[in-house]
């Protein structure tokens, strides 16, 4: 693997995070981009992006369960989620800050927290 120092949760997170960049551009992006265009030319855009997100989402997946268990796994995915969709919402597609993030995070928090005890 391309970093075989690191700890597995570490690494784990790592792919996750780049996956998770490439899943929210597949899904969103052509919202601002694609507008125009017809659902199709933005569906085979956004499996072509997606192709990047899998080939960096199963290694991380098989990485981490080496460590982790499945419910540890889905709760890092959704907190990386948001950690990523956030700024992407905020930057890439100039809408406001919600506090209503703030409320979805919070909530992320305890699920971390009763995964991971």
């Amino acid at each position: 693997m391309m970093l075989p120092s690191l700890p597995i949760t570490l690494k784990t997170t790592l792919l996750l995070t780049s996956s998770n960049v490439f899943m929210t551009f597949a899904w969103y992006a052509h919202l601002k981009n694609l507008s125009d265009r017809p659902w199709w030319i933005a569906a085979l855009a956004s499996w072509g992006i997606a192709l990047f997100e899998y080939l960096l989402q199963v290694p991380a997946n098989r990485i981490g369960h080496q460590a982790m268990d499945l419910g540890q796994l889905k709760i890092l995915q959704e907190v990386i989620t948001l950690v990523v969709f956030v700024p992407f919402v905020i930057f890439y597609m100039q809408e406001p800050l919600k506090l209503d993030y703030l409320w979805a995070g919070l909530c992320i928090l305890g699920a971390v927290y009763f995964v991971f005890r």
